[in-house]
């Protein structure tokens, strides 16, 4: 559905080099710390800046040669653009009617009513997690067969992320439709992706199907001397820690049967990220 190969965008101060595929039918999560390049490979994807090379596919078109009717077909959120502070939701509806043929407006306002957004209301006067709410909304309001969203529950209460999410389950009840998602709070990626993409400083550092992330990488905990007798095979990172080291591997049933002595801890994708890119090789 959507393919990303050796796409590159040069910054100052900043450079995205990265490959990714998000396959049809799948929800597909990108992670990283902030700068870490996600708004950035989004817009790429989106064609809404220049890149400096590489080849993006999106519905098995290039991103540069879509239609308008293609981009009926893709739901966006973005983290840091929406909708005009000084309109409201019912200045809305004339423009989400005549941008797409298929915006199904009863069932959006229904939306508006259940999440309690005000139709009358200047969206500049919502709070961040409606103003994410509405964009969200949109994005499912007009049969999407794609959907591209960056940081879409940022500013919600747990119960909202709740609800979000549970609406883009029922979205992904259709077998042709394709979420890629970032996200901050990992446990929403955890309990929703496929699989994930972890980039930092530009460039994808891992790749791997959610599951496998939560049933075979682990942590552990162990003391100098055992870092030294340890197999570091399956070590893919490290850090110093003032009990000894702490280590990140992709084979956490290895060291369970070969150290029974060693402490090793399920690994979550916070402690992913933060071994990732902390760590030493």
């Amino acid at each position: 559905m959507l393919k990303m190969e050796n796409v590159r965008k040069n910054y100052r101060d900043f450079e995205l080099n990265c490959s990714m595929e998000v396959q049809k039918g799948c929800i597909t999560g990108l992670i990283g710390p902030n700068g870490a390049g996600k708004s950035t490979a989004f817009k790429a994807a989106l064609n809404l800046i220049r890149t400096d090379g590489g080849r993006i596919m999106i519905m098995n078109k290039p991103a540069t040669e879509l239609t308008a009717k293609d981009r009926e077909a893709i739901g966006v959120v973005l983290a840091d653009s929406g909708f005009s502070g000084y309109l409201s939701i019912e200045d809305l509806l004339p423009m989400l009617r005549s941008m797409y043929s298929q915006f199904e407006e009863v069932w959006f306002l229904e939306k508006c009513k259940e999440f309690q957004l005000p139709l009358k209301k200047q969206i500049k006067e919502f709070s961040t997690g409606m103003k994410r709410k509405l964009q969200v909304l949109a994005a499912l309001s007009h049969n999407a067969r794609l959907l591209i969203l960056d940081e879409p529950t940022a500013g919600m209460d747990v119960i909202a992320r709740d609800a979000i999410l549970n609406l883009l389950r029922e979205y992904m009840e259709q077998n042709d439709r394709t979420i890629l998602i970032s996200s901050h709070i990992s446990s929403d990626l955890e309990g929703f992706c496929d699989d994930l993409y972890m980039i930092d400083g530009g460039n994808i550092v891992l790749h791997e199907e959610t599951d496998v992330l939560l049933s075979e990488y682990g942590v552990l905990k162990v003391t100098q001397q055992q870092f030294e007798k340890l197999d570091q095979s399956y070590i893919l990172r490290h850090k110093k820690e003032e009990f000894g080291y702490t280590c990140l591997t992709n084979q956490k049933q290895f060291y369970s049967e070969n150290y029974p002595e060693i402490v090793i801890e399920k690994g979550t994708i916070d402690e992913l990220i933060m071994m990732m890119i902390r760590g030493e090789k």
